[in-house]
């Protein structure tokens, strides 16, 4: 199979630049402490009684640490942290229960990590029960949880199940025995299997895996196998991630040997062939890194045009809210974004002192909102449509639309095009679309952040 991406060797070097994956905009680096607990109160308070809320629960621990993780996590081989980390969680539920004395309905719940699977089954239940006491949560809520293989038995599949899980996240990352090594992730494909067989024997609905590019010693030839392995499994879900190598921010990263990485042409070429390997196989393209069964309801969002962007990366979560429970979660609010703490102990200090753990945020702005509008479109659609952001932000959203066009008028590298109603990316432009985003954002020239490169 080919990739042709010796056509595409002058793009990207160009445009595989460092800039964010728009999970936010404006983006975690220019959050800042002027928005306090006090603000996020304020903001809860003001939730409209029928709004629809999703959940983010963090559980920043695992029992070993993977050395590419970007995560906000932390390495335990005891319990007791754990257990007492979430007693803090359960004082922080409280607090934002109070402050939305019984507005909104939960619609989704979703618990990341770090390694939530490490929960124990009682615990895990015990954090089910706390939430259906103090949230209305909907009956048909979607519920996933990231899975460790490594940490799983029959009592917390048990207990997942019992929770309500509905879609389980599966991390992969490659299956090559000198990939794992590299990165301290050592998983067996008998593990993943077993796992996706509990799952789905427990009515699990949809069973999704997380694939890693650019990893130390990754070649096309182990791309291919691990893509073809994964298929194996058909999962209804496969996000194939770049790897994102941050040392200056994660330093287990600097266990990762440099030199064994690929370069950004290898880094291109192995998504390209992972993505031509996987759509072969029948699956649907989902943004710029998701790919789904036809039938899985994140293809469907997509096709319809209600493919949403947040935190979690591509979802059909359309809640009006989503409140970040844990050490370093983020919500994100009509008015705005709030982070947590981010250490375990400081953030523990403070919900049990009373209850709001808020690190930093930041207020929208109208033009906030339209230049996120715009980013969004272009990651989940690939195009801006003129119609939409005049009607949601007048003359100032034509004047965005016509900054577009000024943006495609100048392209010589055949990446986007434009008419009086709509500005694409074509099929040419699609692999950086990150870095066309990035065009639309008021605050990244002014930043000092580093971020990972976009291919």
């Amino acid at each position: 199979m080919t990739t042709g991406t010796s056509d595409f060797a002058d793009l990207v070097d160009r445009y595989a630049t460092p800039v964010p994956r728009y999970t936010s905009y404006p983006t975690a680096p220019h959050f800042h402490a002027g928005v306090t607990s006090d603000t996020y109160g304020r903001w809860l308070r003001d939730i409209p009684e029928r709004a629809t809320i999703s959940l983010y629960l963090h559980i920043p621990y695992c029992d070993r640490l993977c050395w590419f993780c970007g995560c906000h996590t932390k390495h335990t081989l005891r319990y007791e942290p754990i257990a007492s980390y979430v007693e803090a969680l359960r004082a922080e539920i409280d607090w934002v229960a109070a402050q939305l004395a019984g507005r909104g309905r939960v619609t989704a719940i979703h618990l990341g990590g770090g390694s939530p699977t490490m929960l124990t089954p009682a615990d895990l239940l015990a954090l089910k029960a706390h939430l259906s006491a103090v949230f209305t949560i909907e009956r048909d809520a979607q519920i996933s949880i990231e899975i460790d293989p490594n940490d799983l038995d029959d009592g917390r599949y048990d207990a997942m199940a019992a929770f309500g899980l509905t879609r389980a996240s599966i991390g992969v990352q490659d299956f090559e025995p000198k990939v794992q090594r590299a990165i301290n992730r050592l998983q067996s494909f008998e593990q993943t299997a077993h796992v996706i067989e509990a799952v789905r024997a427990r009515g699990v609905r949809s069973a999704n895996i997380d694939a890693l590019y650019g990893l130390p010693y990754q070649t096309l030839a182990s791309i291919e196998a691990t893509m073809r392995t994964i298929l194996s499994l058909a999962p209804d879900r496969i996000a194939l991630f770049g790897y994102a190598h941050v040392p200056w921010m994660k330093k287990h990263q600097t266990m990762i040997e440099e030199e064994a990485l690929p370069n950004i042409h290898a880094r291109f070429a192995q998504a390209q062939l992972a993505g031509e390997l996987l759509t072969a196989a029948g699956l649907v393209p989902v943004g710029f890194d998701h790919f789904a069964r036809p039938t899985d309801s994140l293809a469907i969002a997509a096709a319809n045009g209600n493919l949403r962007r947040n935190f979690q990366g591509y979802t059909e979560d359309a809640a009006d809210v989503l409140i970040g429970l844990g050490a370093s979660a983020i919500g994100s609010l009509p008015q705005g974004y709030v982070q947590n703490i981010t250490a375990t102990g400081d953030y523990q200090k403070a919900t049990h002192q009373g209850g709001a753990a808020t690190a930093r945020g930041f207020a929208l702005s109208q033009a906030d909102r339209l230049h996120r509008a715009a980013i969004e479109s272009l990651l989940c659609r690939f195009e801006i449509k003129r119609s939409e952001l005049t009607a949601a932000y007048g003359h100032a959203g034509d004047a965005l639309f016509r900054t577009a066009q000024t943006i495609a008028n100048s392209d010589q590298d055949g990446l986007v095009s434009a008419d009086v109603t709509r500005f694409s990316v074509t099929e040419r432009g699609r692999p950086f679309v990150r870095s066309i985003a990035a065009r639309f954002d008021n605050y990244l020239e002014a930043g000092a952040a580093r971020h990972s490169v976009a291919v």
